[in-house]
Formats: structure tokens, sequence, C-alpha cells
């Protein structure tokens, strides 16, 4: 009888991407990871739509616009553990300094006024997923198990929760409050 894998995931939401590419830099150790475990959902997968379920995943960014909320959604909806991913997901970070800025003015300004500006009025306005009015840490959008702080996680600090959590170690704390790190 074959042992089922675990399915992981992992997600990128507003960010730089720096907790994917720690996440890379577990390097030989991916090789172990992919024994015990499926990539089922990830920027680093071709795949386009969350899966259903997903036993752990890991979830770096911030929200910050209206496809980042369906996606967050999404995976708390289809996900048996929600790993906020770094400091963006865990506090807003970087990602959140646009929260002082008037939403509608950022967009004048950069996209309609701007250098290599868009033409303004029909699809055009259309390009982007429209922006929420604040950069939200993931834990304020949906309920997160679990968190990895950094900016990014050091490799080490994502296998000692990937390895726990892929173990089925259980949450021990308040849910929302289990920290690796």
């Amino acid at each position: 009888m074959t042992e089922q894998k675990i399915r992981l995931a992992t997600a990128w939401l507003g960010g730089c991407s720096g907790c994917h590419m720690s996440f890379l830099d577990l390097d030989e150790r991916l090789i172990d990871l992919a024994q015990q475990a499926d990539l089922v959902y990830s920027p680093i997968a071709d795949v386009k739509e969350f899966p259903p379920n997903v036993d752990v995943t890991l979830v770096e960014g911030a929200v910050a616009n209206v496809d980042h909320l369906e996606l967050a959604r999404q995976i708390r909806t289809h996900s048996k553990i929600v790993v906020s991913f770094g400091d963006c997901a865990v506090t807003g970070n970087v990602t959140s300094l646009r929260n002082r800025l008037n939403v509608d003015d950022l967009l004048t300004q950069v996209y309609h006024e701007g250098p290599g500006k868009a033409p303004h009025g029909g699809d055009t306005d259309h390009v982007m997923p429209a922006l929420l009015p604040r950069v939200l840490p993931l834990h304020q959008v949906i309920a997160v198990d679990a968190y990895i702080p950094g900016c990014p996680p050091e490799p080490e600090r994502i296998w000692a929760a990937v390895t726990a959590l892929l173990a089925g170690q259980p949450v021990d704390l308040e849910p929302g409050m289990r920290t690796f790190g």
C-alpha cells in the first residue's frame, strides 16, 4: 500500500517573492520534501486555480488587491493549515507602506501621469486588479494557523516549520498563534 503524500501549496500575494526565493534555497532538501509532499499549487508551478483538499499552504505577501483577497479566501476554504509566510504576510511589512497614500491618487500618478503612462478610460482601467483601500496582513483577512516570520525567513526556519507541519505535529498554541523561529 502506497503512503499518501501531503498536499502542499504556496501562494504569493503582495510582496517581493523573497520568501519563495528563500524556499528555493532549501536546495537538496527540496528533494527530501518532494518525497513527502506533492506541490499542488505555487508560483513556481504551472497551476492556475487553487485546488481543493490542501493539507498545508504557505502564503507569502500581504493582501493588497481584490485578486489577493479572493485567493486568500479560497486558500482558507481549501486548506487544513494556513501559514503566514514572511513579514509581509505576518505584518504587512513593506507592502503596507502604500497605506499612507490615497489609492486613487497613486493609480493616477503611476498609470495615467507617470512615465510610460497608460491611456485613461475604456478597458485600460482594468489592466490590473482593483487595489484595496489598505494593504492588510493575511490574518486580518482569513484565519491563520501558524506564522513563519522573517524578511525573508531563513531557509532553516522554513525547513523547521515545513517538516514539523508535514510530520503532523500539532499546533499546540491557540489557533493563529504558532510561530516558527
